[in-house]
Parts: structure tokens; sequence; C-alpha cells
């Protein structure tokens, strides 16, 4: 089968190469899938790197997340032959087949493509873990979504939305904005760059936010603190921007409101029946319509290089999807 491996970590891509592969042998309690689709997520390109916190040891298949159709499983599974099934694991999933315990995955909602349902889990379980889950979003409330191209954020903006929050998407980029904008029509967009609270503070009549969700750190966070409301909550959710921000106690205090720290994967782990409502609420939207991932762009897996690049370049609005050859 066709499969992109990282040989060695590199800062370049250099360590990956597509391979033929042999087949993947099912255990027991695994589930044997047709990859269809497997989606880019931002900690796949950090793993070519070893620059994640998982550090799989070289040789490993990219990739954490799959959509595709049963080929084998346990009769016990719940899983049919020929089901449409999306999940993953933690490398694995840019493949022509994966092997992939029966735990991690799910039923693709009716309503999705391929792509999509490969796009629609990490994403959209991060952005409800870290807007309803730990920040407890109600509908009416200021949420503040930066790097809001990016899969997780994007995802957060679509959420929110969709549950009746009022929405600022903010992005570094005037064009990605516009393009979010069509997308899912957030109540504002604001370019995130120097100082942006008094945008923030004439958007929302001086109240503030309730929620900002933050993947990008660095200068962004530091402005951030200054967009919470009163009783708000600043949600951590990566350090995309590249610095590890810090923050002064007396900060949250005198303003009263929570730094959350978001790990959906170790949060799902944790507690692992809060994980699967999550899961399942996440679903349920995409099978009601009330969701629905934006896709980049598809390409084949041949051109995982053009994919990995456009990421890492900062090029995308959404998630992009690689479709093994067969």
């Amino acid at each position: 089968m066709q499969a992109l491996q990282v040989t060695s970590l590199s800062p370049d891509l250099s360590g990956c190469e597509l391979i033929v592969a042999p087949m993947p042998v099912r255990k027991t309690g695994e589930v044997l899938v047709r990859v269809r689709a497997a989606s880019l997520n931002f900690p796949d390109l950090l793993m070519t790197r070893g620059d994640y916190q998982f550090k799989p040891q070289p040789p490993f298949i990219a990739g954490m997340e799959l959509a595709g159709e049963v080929v084998e499983a346990d009769e016990d599974s719940g899983f049919a032959i020929g089901e449409r099934v999306m999940g993953g694991a933690k490398t694995g999933s840019m493949a022509g087949f994966a092997s992939v315990p029966a735990r991690n995955l799910k039923r693709a909602p009716d309503a999705l493509s391929f792509s999509q349902a490969a796009a629609l889990g990490a994403a959209y379980t991060t952005a409800y873990t870290a807007l309803i889950e730990q920040g407890g979003m109600e509908a009416g409330q200021w949420v503040l979504v930066h790097g809001a191209s990016g899969g997780v954020a994007l995802a957060a903006v679509d959420l929110a939305k969709a549950l009746g929050a009022r929405v600022i998407a903010a992005s570094g980029s005037p064009g990605k904005l516009e393009r979010i904008a069509g997308l899912y029509a957030p109540d504002a967009v604001i370019h995130s760059q120097g100082r942006f609270r008094e945008q923030v503070a004439d958007i929302t009549g001086g109240t503030l936010c309730d929620l900002v969700c933050d993947p990008v750190g660095g200068d962004i966070f530091d402005e951030s603190s200054r967009c919470v409301t009163f009783g708000g909550k600043l949600l951590v959710v990566g350090f995309a921007g590249g610095r590890i921000a810090e923050i002064a106690t007396n900060i949250p205090l005198i303003k009263g409101f929570s730094v959350v720290g978001i790990r959906a994967g170790e949060y799902a782990r944790r507690f692992p029946d809060r994980g699967k409502r999550i899961a399942d609420e996440v679903s349920r939207l995409a099978d009601e319509g009330l969701i629905v991932p934006a896709i980049d762009r598809i390409l084949p897996l041949s051109q995982w290089r053009e994919g990995f690049e456009a990421m890492a370049g900062r090029e995308l609005v959404g998630k992009l999807v690689f479709k093994p050859e067969s």
C-alpha cells in the first residue's frame, strides 16, 4: 500500500518519503480500515520535526486522523464490514490502509463526505472541549477566536456560531478574514496585529469577551489578556505563533478571569466518559447539518510535500485532506 513514512526527524521534511509499505496486520481489538481520506493536523507537521509532545521514534507512518471503510473487525467490535468510519490514532493514518483500535473509531456522519469526516474529529472535539466543556460557553456570549483560519480555530468559529454565541474571528491575514467571513459568517472579524483591544471593545459595546480561544500564543496572548471580561476565560489551545507567553498573576486576579489550558486528547483519556460524550455530541451536530468542516484543498497523498509546506507556510483556511491512491 502507499504510505507517507517519517524515516528520520528533520526541520525541512527531508526525513519524509512516500513508500510502498506492507499492509498492516490487524490485532485483536483493532479495526482494519481502507483509508479514503486522511486530514493533516498541525501536530502531524510537528512530529516530522520531533517538536510535538508525543515523540514517536522513526520510522513511522504519519497521520493522526482518517475516514474510510471497515475491511476487517472483531465480531463484537460494533462495526460492520463496509461501514463508513472516522477516527485514528497518533500515527498511521496517511496510508492506503490503517489498523486502528476500535475505541478510536466512530461511525462517520451520513451528512459528511469522507474528506469532511476525516477533518471533523480532532478539530471539533478540541473546539468543543475548549468552548463548551471547559469554557462553559452559553448562547449570546461573546467569543473571540484567534488564528481563525486554522483547523481547530475555524472549527471553534463554526461551533460557537452553531450554538448561538456571538463570534469575533481574528487572523493576521486580511485575505483570510474574507474567506472566514464567507464560510461561517462570524459577527465580526478583526485583523489581530498590534493592539486590538479597542476593536474588541467597540464590537462588544465595551463588555469585552466572555471567552477568548487562543491557539497562537505570544503577542496575541498578551493582548488577549486585555480582551477578557470580568469572570471570563482565556483558553490556551496552543502556541502556533512560536513564543510561549507568560502572564503576571495580578492581571487575572484584578480582572477576575481564568486562564484555562486545553488538551482535548488528554482530557478524553483522563475522563473517558466525558470524552465519549463530547465526540457523540460533535457527531450529532454534524449529522444534523449544524456544523460542517471547511476543506481548504484535497490532494493525492503523492503530493504530501505540497500539503505539509502549505501548512508550514500558513496558507490554509480550514483543513487539508490527503487521498491515498490505489
